[in-house]
């Protein structure tokens, strides 16, 4: 089931959310800096541990302080003009996260952002086109699978999508 929540993503009640990051995994702006602020400085000092992340990947770590157990981070594609594989890493970023997820075993229900909609800047409709594609091909998998946005505005353009997928 795909559902559609208007929200805080790091306040859901999920078994795992996922992370908008950037390759260093060490926090930013937006979604990014929400769920780090909310995880608490262990979040933090277990993405140190990490390498890093290329876009399209992603990494698994604990959730610490959010109600949610893990915290699944991925690198979506900085928005060029389309012409730079912009879409297929966007697609890899959200299959990389089904991978983690169906791989570990104890991840029923997943929540995500809008992944790159924010200051990477690629373009909100195309953005949840792709996001609605994948959650789609991997529904069956999870028990729950939120999109959770920060407006309404988002929240229609995944409810205008969902009945087509």
């Amino acid at each position: 089931m795909i559902e559609i929540i208007r929200g805080d993503i790091t306040k859901l009640q999920v078994d795992a959310i996922v992370n908008a990051a950037n390759e260093s995994l060490r926090g930013g702006g937006g979604v990014d800096g929400a769920i780090h602020r909310a995880a608490g400085p262990e979040l933090l000092a277990e993405c140190k541990r990490h390498p890093g992340c290329p876009t399209g990947d992603a990494v698994l770590t604990l959730g610490y302080r959010l109600p949610a157990r893990y915290v699944i981070h991925t690198v979506g594609p900085v928005w060029g003009d389309g012409s730079f594989g912009e879409a297929e890493l966007l697609r890899k970023a959200y299959r990389s996260v089904f991978r983690i997820a169906a791989d570990h075993g104890d991840i029923h229900t997943l929540a995500f952002p809008a992944i790159s909609t924010g200051v990477y800047g690629y373009p909100k409709d195309a953005a949840a086109g792709i996001a609605v594609e994948i959650m789609r091909e991997n529904e069956a998998g999870f028990s729950r699978i939120i999109a959770c946005v920060f407006d309404d505005a988002m929240a229609t353009v995944y409810r205008d999508l969902l009945p087509r997928a």
